[in-house]
């Protein structure tokens, strides 16, 4: 035990060095989300509930779209840790039109769902407004699909600030032209709540041609920019994993979508304090979700360079870690949620219902955090099936049913159903970290003989 526990902390160096520039480039994207929602604030509950709903349904597919490209990195780490940079650039290659292809079907599919708000007993005012916000940020799923290809070849070969650096080209981009379009500054028309939705796509397709132009010309590519003859089998390769991943996150989402759409039942000022709660909760999210990409790179990469006794010490280094981040956030949500929540928005009724759903968030944060790094290193493993079926039932099965039952049968509201997310969430880290803790001994038992 106390051999694990100097491994451990041996590996904290190397995750903390990836880890941070992976967390910086997810809050990076993330901050688009809660610009539309600062900016929209001033505009009152109606806009700030549209973006909340529009948000909803989404997650879904953002969700989807990265649980299916997380192969991606997976298999570049591991090429990468092998020095095959022939591999490096087949699954680039397959990858990009893999996220092309999955970014227009899911862009399609969710402006074909768009008619069907009005059978889902949302806000009538809400309503009204919805539609070109809806259809605008159904068009990022396509610049956002194949970002994520790029930014995961640069987090798997040691480069991740620059993907970073190139991710803040997007909000340099969003925040100003943001104010513009949804204010009428200057030559920009006032366009509203549909503004926000404009400077978003505007400021992923301005990070696509960035990305595009490093890959292309950047001499740090040049080794790895190899021709590649794409073929069937490595489309197969990368769906084959990404699937299964893909339903993971599709799970996750699609069930926060739901509690989503159901809050909307509760009124508009229920919809605009789930926005403010569910954009910060976002931002919060990305250190887990940063964590648990740094992790599966990690192991990728030391599998892929032979050394799979060194999986289980950058597991429990990145619980280690994770823990002690989650912790601070939940302090921070129970004691300063209803000063978080008046920093967007001066409507009272609005604030209240905020700050009670933002301690049940704090509630699950620990829990997202262990669950989180546990799917992580579980995926660097290739092990998808178990956990999908973990994540479809803590989802399904408990964070849903319950969350309705906390918050309309026993009236505690809208937190009712962050809370149920809570209970789901407990379980599902338990059981995936139980996952891990038997397939991390196998491997190093494996390794000593």
């Amino acid at each position: 035990m106390n051999s694990l526990y100097r491994r451990s902390r041996a590996e904290i160096a190397g995750l903390v060095r990836l880890a941070v520039p992976l967390v910086a480039g997810l809050t990076t994207s993330s901050l688009l989300m809660i610009t539309d929602t600062w900016m929209l604030g001033p505009l009152g509950a109606i806009p700030l509930a549209a973006a909340s709903l529009t948000g909803s349904v989404v997650l879904i597919l953002w969700a989807a779209v990265y649980g299916f490209m997380t192969p991606v990195g997976i298999l570049i780490g591991r090429a990468f840790g092998a020095g095959d940079a022939a591999r490096v650039a087949s699954v680039v290659a397959h990858g990009r039109w893999l996220g092309l292809g999955i970014g227009i079907v899911l862009a399609a599919l969710m402006i074909a769902v768009l008619p069907l708000l009005g059978f889902a007993g949302q806000p009538r005012e809400v309503l009204d407004v919805i539609a070109p916000y809806w259809i605008t940020m159904a068009l990022v799923l396509v610049p956002y699909s194949i970002n994520l290809v790029f930014k995961q070849l640069l987090d798997a070969v040691d480069r991740a600030w620059t993907g970073v650096a190139i991710l803040s080209i997007a909000v340099v981009v969003n925040v100003p032209l943001n104010y513009a379009l949804i204010h009428g500054v200057w030559i920009f028309p006032r366009l509203g709540l549909t503004g926000a939705a404009v400077a978003t796509l505007v400021a992923e397709g301005t990070a696509l041609l960035a990305f595009w132009a490093y890959w292309r010309f950047a001499a740090a590519m040049a080794d790895l920019r190899l021709a590649v003859r794409l073929r069937r089998l490595g489309f197969t390769e990368q769906s084959k994993d990404g699937v299964p991943m893909g339903l993971q996150y599709l799970a996750e989402g699609s069930a926060l979508s739901v509690a989503g759409v159901l809050i909307g039942l509760l009124g508009a000022t229920a919809l605009a304090a789930n926005q403010i709660v569910f954009s910060v909760a976002s931002v919060l999210y990305m250190l887990p979700l940063g964590m648990a990409g740094a992790v599966a790179i990690r192991i990728a990469q030391v599998l892929g360079a032979g050394e799979p006794d060194r999986v289980q010490p950058i597991g429990f280094a990145a619980m280690g870690l994770v823990t002690s981040w989650t912790v601070l956030f939940t302090a921070t949500l129970i004691v300063a949620g209803a000063d978080i929540a008046a920093a967007f928005i001066e409507d009272r009724a609005v604030i209240a219902a905020a700050t009670a759903m933002f301690i049940a968030v704090g509630v699950m944060q620990i829990f997202d955090g262990i669950q989180s790094v546990s799917l992580g290193a579980l995926r660097a493993l290739l092990d998808n099936r178990w956990p999908t079926v973990v994540t479809l039932g803590a989802y399904w099965l408990l964070a849903l049913p319950f969350g309705w039952l906390f918050a309309i049968p026993l009236n505690f509201g809208a937190a009712g159903f962050w809370g149920g997310f809570a209970l789901g969430l407990s379980v599902a880290a338990l059981l995936l970290l139980r996952r891990f803790l038997g397939a991390g001994s196998s491997l190093a038992t494996t390794a000593g003989r």
